[in-house]
Order: structure tokens, then sequence, then C-alpha cells
């Protein structure tokens, strides 16, 4: 049973990253959005951060175009810039919290390059907490473990 259990569960995972797996990309949209509105200002950088953040992933990288994933950032960026649009981004990045802890720290660690530009200010860390705690992950551990963020909050 367990081998034929591997096989299905290959196949499930190579059919997700040929037809995409378009609850994954929102969550990574969506928090990468909160955190790039959080200081007030949308720098290119950050908005690169995040989308070379998503083509690492390989379910995104074989599923959606640079042009998709880039139109559905400036959209979860849209929805940043209210307090509603912003709870609705957490929502979408919560969505995710039952999925693979992989899955969730990556979600996170892409939402942190993205603060993590020019540093990350105490209102990206609190954007950054909120995204934590949606996909229950440990964001002081995820940080510290990452030799991008030397100074973990």
């Amino acid at each position: 049973m367990g081998i034929f259990h591997d096989i299905a569960s290959r196949i499930a995972h190579s059919m997700t990253a040929l037809t995409g797996d378009k609850v994954l990309m929102q969550a990574m949209v969506s928090g990468a959005a909160n955190v790039i509105v959080a200081d007030g200002e949308v720098d290119n950088e950050e908005i690169e951060a995040a989308l070379a953040g998503m083509r690492a992933n390989p379910v995104l990288e074989k599923a959606y175009g640079t042009l998709t994933l880039e139109g559905e950032l400036f959209e979860g960026i849209d929805r940043a810039r209210s307090r509603a649009g912003r709870a609705e981004n957490l929502h979408m990045v919560a969505a995710i919290a039952d999925r693979a802890l992989e899955q969730r720290n990556s979600a996170f660690l892409i939402a942190a390059d993205v603060a993590d530009y020019e540093g990350i200010s105490e209102i990206e860390h609190t954007a950054l907490n909120e995204i934590a705690a949606a996909l229950q992950v440990d964001k002081a551990a995820l940080l510290a473990a990452s030799p991008a963020f030397p100074r973990a909050i």
C-alpha cells in the first residue's frame, strides 16, 4: 500500500505543478503584497523580490508565467491599500495554514525577502507577525535560520 500511496502522491504533485495551485499562489502573492504596502511605499525592488521568490517555487514556476504572477501581485497590492483588503489578503494567506510546513515556510520567506529590502522596519515586522500567525509558522526561527536575515526580531 505504501508504494501505491507514494506513486499517487507524486502523480498528484506533478499534476498540481502542471495545472497550478491557485490557493498557494494567492497566499504567496497576498503575503508579499501586505508587506510591500506596509510602509506606505511600493518599491520596484520589493516587487522584484516577491516575483523572484514566487518564480523560485517549482509549482508556481511551472504553472504561472511572470506576467500572471505580476498581475496577481498588483491585484494583491491594490487590496492591501485598505484595512479590509489587508484582512482579505491575510485570509488568503491563512488558506494554506493546513498545508505542509514547507509550503507555509516558503510563503512566509517570500514576504520576509520583500520586507528585507533596506532592512526590515517595525511596521514590516508587524506585517510579518500577522503573516506568520496566519500561516502558523515561527517567524523568529525562520528569520534566525536564514542567512539573509542576521538581525531577526
